[in-house]
């Protein structure tokens, strides 16, 4: 029998309080902020609306909010929609007043002693050519049976916008057998990617407790359905050599390596994004060619710690000082932030300290970083984000209600609600006030 476990999100948020605020041997402030700063000199944005509260328990459909997707309806700006994985929840889709508009579900366990679907991460293809014709597909990392899962966008449809166009036969991505899929190292994070040299549509999609990435080819197949090859993997590093010599690895579970979930690809130069989340932010190309290169690590890089079962926490070690100054872990929810003029940002989701950070696109300046804001609560019933996890951008016009483009970032914490039941939701923000703080 699959036994539920406690989500890693959860897990690692206990471990990083524990880091932050107890058994370091440099005050919380130090690690929370760059030289020079505080955490409280970060710019503020608020959000503009949010959506229902996803609760992760029986009653609730054991729904836990995660990732979210923008797909812009050219005709249409105003009926533009925010599609959200929800886990084992599935997948909802929501208006730009942030109303669900639908919902539809992960599929149910193979058998008895299997998991069931449980959907992840969430991007979007535009005009993938389908034996049906073209389609915009919202792609799905299933964690459940370690697939990927794919919806045809069609805002006309009357049963609602999203269509399951996945090819029955798709197969596993990282398991063997049912029996490894068990096991639950299986797909996590996702990105796509389009190649503009060749036109072929991609998906990169990493794998739970491990560092592996694969890069899947999409490929049609029968009746309008969607499937995928794989081309190749990378394995990202586990372990890391510290200045003074000393080997370093992430604590964690035994047996449990860093994994990556938050990641992006620039389209304009295939170049890939990836947050290791106790790592920190690796660029590679989306191919997966190359050498990575770690272009900003989290605070509590090179911190030991001692993984104590009973607990089932990390307890840590001093510090040694070789962790950045812009992101406490988790570092989660990777998007880009996209201008015309071919500038923009790189956004991250600092979850340990509920911040996001801002860094150049531009490979030629090093990504370096350009700032940070928070998004704190706009009255006493639209609250901020906690515990980012995974976040979506778009700079361009969604007609009346986000003419400026629209930020949505998942929040781990939804306030005021009931104190008894773990919640969580997406907050909608106006880019423009995400520009503005930039800009300050």
């Amino acid at each position: 029998m699959v036994t539920p476990r406690t989500p890693r999100s959860a897990a690692l948020a206990l471990a990083t309080a524990v880091v932050s605020l107890a058994a370091l041997a440099v005050p919380y402030q130090a690690l929370a902020a760059p030289a020079g700063a505080t955490k409280a000199a970060l710019p503020a944005v608020t959000p503009r609306a949010e959506t229902p509260a996803l609760h992760d328990d029986e009653a609730g459909g054991d729904a836990d909010a995660d990732d979210p997707a923008i797909w812009r309806d050219d005709a249409d700006p105003d009926r533009s929609l925010v599609i959200a994985t929800g886990k084992q929840g599935g997948l909802r889709v929501y208006d730009l007043a942030a109303r669900e508009v639908q919902s539809l579900p992960a599929p149910a366990a193979p058998g008895p002693d299997h998991a069931p679907g449980r959907y992840n991460n969430v991007d979007l293809v535009h005009g993938l050519r389908l034996s049906s014709g073209p389609a915009d597909l919202a792609v799905t990392s299933d964690r459940g049976t370690d697939r990927l899962r794919f919806y045809r966008i069609d805002n006309s449809r009357p049963g609602g916008p999203l269509t399951d166009v996945t090819d029955p036969s798709a197969p596993p991505i990282f398991s063997a057998d049912q029996a490894e899929i068990d096991d639950q190292r299986t797909a996590y994070g996702l990105a796509t990617w389009t190649d503009k040299a060749t036109g072929r549509s991609y998906a990169l999609v990493s794998q739970r407790e491990r560092t592996s990435i694969a890069l899947l080819e999409l490929t049609p197949a029968a009746d309008g359905k969607v499937s995928y090859r794989k081309v190749r993997t990378i394995d990202l590093p586990a372990d890391f050599r510290l200045p003074n010599g000393t080997s370093w690895t992430p604590c964690g579970e035994p047996g449990e390596l860093p994994q990556v979930e938050g990641m992006v690809v620039d389209p304009a130069d295939g170049t890939l994004y990836a947050g290791q989340e106790d790592v920190g932010i690796w660029r590679l190309r989306a191919d997966l060619t190359g050498k990575p290169k770690l272009i900003d690590k989290v605070r509590e890089y090179g911190v030991p710690g001692a993984y104590d079962e009973e607990t089932e926490e990390c307890t840590p070690g001093a510090d040694p000082g070789y962790g950045g100054k812009r992101v406490t872990a988790d570092v989660e929810g990777l998007t880009l932030l996209t201008e015309k003029d071919g500038d923009g940002y790189l956004l991250a989701s600092s979850q340990g300290d509920n911040t996001f950070a801002a860094y150049d696109r531009e490979v030629s300046d090093a990504n370096e970083y350009e700032g940070g804001f928070r998004v704190t609560a706009a009255s006493a019933t639209l609250d901020g984000s906690e515990e980012c996890d995974g976040a979506a951008v778009l700079n361009e016009s969604l007609g009346s209600r986000f003419p400026n483009g629209l930020l949505v970032v998942q929040d781990g914490h939804d306030a005021p609600g009931d104190s008894e039941r773990p919640s969580t939701n997406f907050k909608f923000v106006d880019l423009g006030k995400v520009m503005d703080a930039l800009d300050d």
